[in-house]
C-alpha cells in the first residue's frame, strides 16, 4: 500500500489561496480600500467643526484612498466636500418607576454635498444613523465611555457612506 504524504506547509498554502479567492469572488474589500475616481485626486473639506469624529474619519479615509487634502484652500481644481451639518444628539427613550433614565437613543446626523469647479457632483444629502443603549447611574463612567464609543462608531459608518458615494462618481 502506497501512502503519499503531503507537507503541511503545502496544504496550509493551498487553504490560504482558496480563502483569498473565495473572499475576492464574493466582492469583499478591505476597509479603507475604496477606489475613488481620478477627478477626486485633490479634495478640500469645508466644515465648521474640524474636531468632530466624522471629520477625522473622513480625512483618514480619503488619505488611505490616495487622495490629497488641500489644507490651504487655495487650489480651485480641488473637489470640495461641504459638511453642512455634523450633529450628534442624545435623547431619553425610557425611564424607571423613579423617573430615572434607563435607556437612551444616540443619533448622528450628517448633511453634505460635493462640488467640483462650481458644479454639483452630489446635491445636499442628509444621512442619520441611530443607536440605543441602556443606562445605569451605578455605572456612570462606563456608560459615558460607551456613549463616546457609539458616537465614534456612528461617525465611522457615516464616513463609509460618504466614501461609497464618492466612489460612485
Amino acid at each position: 500500500m502506497n501512502v503519499r504524504v503531503v507537507p503541511v506547509a503545502l496544504l496550509r498554502g493551498a487553504l490560504v489561496a482558496a480563502a483569498a479567492c473565495a473572499l475576492t469572488a464574493c466582492g469583499f474589500h478591505l476597509e479603507g480600500s475604496t477606489a475613488l475616481p481620478r477627478s477626486i485626486a485633490l479634495v478640500r473639506i469645508e466644515t465648521s467643526d474640524t474636531e468632530s469624529d466624522f471629520y477625522f474619519g473622513l480625512r483618514k479615509a480619503l488619505i488611505a484612498a490616495g487622495t490629497r487634502i488641500d489644507e490651504s484652500g487655495h487650489d480651485d481644481s480641488a473637489t470640495v466636500i461641504h459638511v453642512l451639518n455634523d450633529l450628534t444628539t442624545q435623547r431619553i427613550l425610557t425611564v424607571s418607576a423613579l423617573n430615572v433614565p434607563t435607556e437612551y437613543e444616540l443619533s448622528y446626523q450628517l448633511k453634505f454635498s460635493v462640488t467640483s469647479q462650481g458644479r454639483d457632483l452630489i446635491a445636499p444629502e442628509t444621512h442619520t444613523l441611530v443607536r440605543d443603549y441602556n443606562f445605569s447611574e451605578n455605572e456612570l463612567l462606563a456608560k459615558e465611555r460607551e456613549t463616546k464609543i457609539l458616537s465614534e462608531a456612528l461617525a465611522h459608518d457615516l464616513v463609509s457612506v460618504v466614501m461609497r458615494r464618492l466612489s460612485s462618481l
